[in-house]
C-alpha cells in the first residue's frame, strides 16, 4: 500500500521523511495553493458570500506534481499545520488535487519529533469544517474590508493606500497612546534621600517617606515643601525606629505562549516579533543536531497558541530533570499546573522543548545563534516553570529625624528556586521594589545614624511610554484583538504600509497613519474599535465550536458595513486630505529648513520644505532609531573631469558615483563590486562590472593595465583537477575549468530548501 504525506513546509517533510518507513512519500505543498484572486474582490457576496478560490500564481507545476502523487497514492494523509491555517490548506488541497474522500485522511502534529509523528498517523480524523469556516470567515471578512474600504482611502487621502480589519485596530491604539503624549502636563514632585553610615562605616540609602505622626506616605509636589523637610534634617542624627522582617515566596512564570514568547523575547533578545516567529518555526519543522542527540528533530512543539497547558509526558521529564541536575527541594511538593486565560484555545500545548533532556548547551553547535538563543529561551522558561518558589528574606526599616520618617527597604534570596535558572523580564519603568531594593547592613532598633549626606530632588511626572512590540502584543493579546497566528503579521502590515515607523524599540505613528486612522473612525468607527474587533474573535471562535454559522456572521457584518460605505462616500464627495509632511531632525544647510521625507522612485529622501526655491535633497538610510541621514561614500579618485570628489548616488541599476558638483558637471562613474577573488593573471582584486544593456561581467580592478575580464563567475575554489580558477557558466547549473587541457566539468551543488513564504495572512488583508 502506498501512503501519501502531504505537508506545508519543504524543511519540515524532509524531517518527517526520516521517522516513516519506506511506504512513505513525505511531500509539501509550499503553505497555500488556492487562494482569491488579486485582482477582484473573488466573494459573490448576492450568492450568500460565495467565495471564488483559484490556483496562487506560480504553483501550476507544484499541483501538476501533486496531483500525479495523488493518482498513484493508496491513502493521502494531509498532515497540514495544527491550527485554522492548516486545516483550512487541507481543505483546499483536497478540493484542487481531486483527492477522493475515503482516500484523504488529516493528521496533526504538535510537535515535530518520532513519537509524536508515528503517533499522529496512527490516529487519523476527517477535516473539520467548522475550524476551515472559521478561518474562510475571517479571510472574507478581511478581504471585504480591505476592497471596499481601501478605494475610500485612494478617493480622500492617495492611490495605494490599503485598510484592514485588524491592522486599523492596532494603528489606532498606536495613535492615541501618541495623543495621549502630546496632551500630557507634566508635573512637579520632589524626593529626598538620606545617605546614612552605620558605626561599622558601613552605607545605605533611606527615602524620605512621610510624618512619623502618622506614618503615611506625603508626596511632595513643591521645592518649598521640600526645602522645609531638608531644612529640619540635615545635620541631625537618624534613629533605628523599626525594623521589619519577612518572607516572601515568588513564585516562576507559566511556560510560554505565543504572545509572552514575543514579549519576551523582544526584551531578553531584542527580537522583532517576525524574527521570533520565523525562528520558532525552524526550531519547530526540524533541526539536524547530531546523530548523537537523534539527527533531525523538531526541537520545540507548535509555536501558534494561547495555551498554558502542557502534557503528563512534558511534565514528568521536566520533574526528572530538575531532580537529577538540582535536587529534591528545587522541586516542588506538587507538580505545578497553569490554568489557560478565559477565551484560550486549548487545541495545542503551551510552548515548550519537545525533549526536555536535550538541554541548549549540548546541541548549541549544530544551531545557528538566533536559534540557540530561542531555543534557550524556551527552554529555561519551561524547566523554570515546573520548579519550586524562590524564598526571599525582606527587610523594612524605619528611621526618624526631627519627627520625618524615612523608610530603606531591601532583600535577600535565602532559597533561589527557580530563580536559580530564569528570571522573568518587564516592560514596567517602575519594577517592584524588591527589584530595586538593595542589601541593607545590619542594624539594630534604636541605633542612632550619621548621615553623610542629605538631598533633595526635583522631578516631573513622565508621559506614558510609547508602545514597543513587546507591549503592544500584550494589549493585543489582553484585549482580545488577533490570535497567536497574526500578532507578528499586525505589527510587520502597519510598518511596511507606512503606518508606524520604529524609532529604536518605540512604534511612532506617521502623520499618514494619524491621517488615515482619524478618518476611518469618523466614517467607519466599527473598524477601529477595540472591543467591536475583540467580539469578532469570538464569533470566529464560535463557528470553530460549533455556536456560531459563517454566513450569520458575514451577514450580520456587511449588513451594517455597506450602509456605512455608502454614506461615507457620499459625505466625502470630492473632498481630499492632505497628509502633513514627515519630519526629519536633519537642517538643510542651503536655506536654514527642517527637512520632511518624500517618497522617490528607489525608496525615502529628506527634501527642503521650500522646494522650488530650495532643491536641496538628502538620501536616507532605515536605522533602528527611524529615518536618519545616510553617509555620503566618497569614491578614492577625484573627478576626472573637474577634480571635485565623487560620491555615491542611487540609479535605476543601483549604485554609481556622481561628482559631487553636479548639475554643474555631470561626469558619473559605475560603481564596481569587488568578487573577492584575484586576478588569474595579476593577482589583483576581480570586480562585477555592467555592461551593453545593463548585462554583468567579470573583470580586474587593474584595467586597463590588466585586461583579463569574463562572462563567467570566477570562483575561490579551485580546479580538484589541475588547481586551475573555476568558474560558473554564466546562465547554467555548471562549474567549469577554463585552464588549456583540463576539461573538468561539475554540477552546482544544490541549494537547501529556501525558507517556506509566508502563507496569506491569518487574519489580515
Amino acid at each position: 500500500m502506498t501512503n501519501l504525506v502531504i505537508m506545508e513546509s519543504p524543511s519540515k517533510a524532509t524531517t518527517v521523511k526520516g521517522y516513516l518507513g519506506s511506504s512513505y512519500k513525505v511531500v509539501a505543498s509550499k503553505g497555500h495553493i488556492r487562494d482569491l484572486p488579486k485582482s477582484t474582490l473573488g466573494i459573490d457576496i448576492d450568492r450568500d458570500f460565495e467565495a471564488h478560490y483559484i490556483n496562487i500564481r506560480g504553483k501550476g507545476d507544484l499541483i501538476r506534481d501533486l496531483k500525479k502523487e495523488v493518482k498513484n497514492a493508496d491513502r493521502i494523509y494531509l498532515a497540514t499545520d495544527p491550527d485554522r491555517e492548516g486545516e483550512a490548506i487541507a481543505w483546499h488541497l483536497v478540493n484542487a488535487l481531486g483527492i477522493p474522500a475515503n482516500k484523504a485522511k488529516r493528521v496533526t502534529f504538535n510537535a515535530v519529533t518520532k513519537s509524536v509523528v508515528k503517533e499522529g498517523i496512527k490516529h487519523p480524523r476527517e477535516i473539520d469544517m467548522d475550524i476551515v469556516n472559521a478561518q474562510q470567515t475571517r479571510r472574507l471578512l478581511d478581504r471585504i474590508v480591505g476592497y471596499k474600504l481601501s478605494p475610500f482611502l485612494w478617493k480622500t487621502v492617495k492611490s495605494g493606500l490599503s485598510a484592514g480589519r485588524v491592522q486599523s485596530v492596532a494603528t489606532r491604539i498606536i495613535v492615541d497612546r501618541e495623543n495621549e503624549i502630546r496632551a500630557f502636563e507634566p508635573k512637579e514632585y520632589w524626593t529626598i534621600d538620606a545617605v546614612l553610615k552605620t558605626s561599622g562605616g558601613k552605607t545605605f540609602t533611606a527615602k524620605f517617606h512621610g510624618p512619623k505622626s502618622t506614618g503615611e506616605k506625603m508626596d511632595l509636589t513643591c521645592r518649598e515643601e521640600a526645602e522645609k523637610i531638608w531644612n529640619d534634617v540635615r545635620g541631625k542624627t537618624f534613629l533605628v525606629d523599626d525594623i521589619k522582617l519577612g518572607r516572601r515566596m515568588k513564585s516562576p512564570a507559566p511556560p510560554f505562549e505565543t504572545a509572552t514568547l514575543q514579549q519576551e523575547a523582544s526584551r531578553k533578545l531584542n527580537f522583532q516579533s517576525q524574527r521570533t516567529m520565523r525562528v520558532a518555526q525552524e526550531l519547530y519543522e526540524g533541526v539536524n543536531v547530531g546523530a548523537e542527540n537523534g539527527g533531525v528533530q523538531g526541537l520545540i512543539t507548535y509555536m501558534r497558541t494561547d495555551s498554558l497547558r502542557i502534557s503528563d509526558e512534558a511534565r514528568d521529564a521536566a520533574k526528572a530533570y530538575i531532580l537529577g541536575k538540582y535536587g529534591e527541594q528545587y522541586y516542588p511538593a506538587e507538580p505545578r499546573v497553569y490554568k489557560s486565560k478565559s477565551g484560550a484555545q486549548d487545541a495545542h500545548e503551551a510552548i515548550r522543548p519537545s525533549g526536555a533532556m536535550l538541554e541548549p548547551a549540548v546541541i548549541r553547535k549544530q544551531l545557528t545563534p538566533d536559534q540557540y538563543r530561542l531555543y534557550k529561551l524556551i527552554w529555561d522558561r519551561f524547566i523554570a516553570s515546573q520548579m519550586e518558589s524562590a524564598e526571599l528574606s525582606t527587610v523594612q526599616t524605619d528611621l526618624t529625624a526631627a519627627g520625618w520618617l524615612f523608610r530603606s527597604s531591601g532583600y535577600t534570596v535565602k532559597f533561589p528556586g527557580y530563580m536559580a535558572l530564569y528570571e522573568e523580564s518587564t516592560d514596567d519603568r517602575n519594577p517592584p521594589d524588591e527589584e530595586k531594593a538593595a542589601r541593607l547592613p545590619q542594624l539594630t532598633k534604636g541605633e542612632e545614624l550619621e548621615a553623610e549626606s542629605v538631598a533633595p530632588e526635583q522631578h516631573f511626572t513622565e508621559p506614558p511610554p510609547r508602545y514597543t512590540e513587546a507591549s503592544l502584543v500584550k494589549l493585543l493579546k489582553e484585549n482580545g484583538i488577533g490570535r497567536p497566528s497574526t500578532y507578528a503579521t499586525i505589527i510587520t502590515t502597519i510598518t511596511t504600509r507606512g503606518y508606524v515607523k520604529r524609532e529604536g524599540k518605540s512604534l511612532v505613528p506617521t502623520p499618514l497613519g494619524e491621517v488615515t486612522t482619524k478618518l476611518i473612525g469618523e466614517y467607519f468607527p466599527d473598524i477601529v474599535d477595540s472591543q467591536f474587533t475583540a467580539s469578532m474573535e469570538d464569533q470566529l471562535d464560535g463557528i470553530e465550536s460549533g455556536r456560531d454559522t459563517m454566513l450569520d456572521v458575514l451577514r450580520n457584518f456587511y449588513g451594517g458595513f455597506s450602509k456605512e460605505l455608502d454614506k461615507a462616500f457620499e459625505a466625502v464627495g470630492d473632498h481630499e486630505v492632505e497628509v502633513p509632511a514627515e519630519e526629519t531632525d536633519i537642517i538643510c544647510e542651503k536655506c536654514g529648513a527642517r527637512m520632511v521625507v518624500k517618497n522617490g522612485r528607489f525608496g525615502k529622501f529628506a527634501a527642503c520644505p521650500n522646494y522650488p526655491a530650495c532643491k536641496n535633497t538628502k538620501p536616507l538610510a532605515q536605522t533602528g532609531d527611524g529615518l536618519v541621514e545616510k553617509k555620503t561614500e566618497v569614491a578614492a579618485e577625484k573627478c576626472e573631469l573637474c577634480g571635485a570628489d565623487m560620491i555615491l548616488r542611487s540609479g535605476r541599476y543601483g549604485s554609481f558615483y556622481a561628482c559631487s558638483r553636479y548639475p554643474e558637471c555631470k561626469n558619473t562613474r559605475q560603481k564596481n563590486r569587488p568578487l573577492g577573488v584575484s586576478c588569474p593573471e595579476c593577482g589583483a582584486d576581480l570586480v562585477m562590472k555592467h555592461g551593453k544593456n545593463r548585462s554583468v561581467f567579470y573583470s580586474c580592478s587593474r584595467y586597463p593595465e590588466c585586461k583579463f575580464s569574463s562572462w563567467d563567475l570566477p570562483l575561490k575554489d579551485r580546479c580538484p583537477k589541475c588547481g586551475g580558477m573555476l568558474y560558473r557558466k554564466k546562465g547554467k547549473n555548471l562549474i567549469l575549468c577554463k585552464t588549456e587541457g583540463c576539461g573538468y566539468k561539475a554540477e552546482v551543488p544544490e541549494e537547501a530548501d529556501a525558507p517556506e513564504a509566508d502563507r496569506p495572512a491569518d487574519g489580515l488583508n
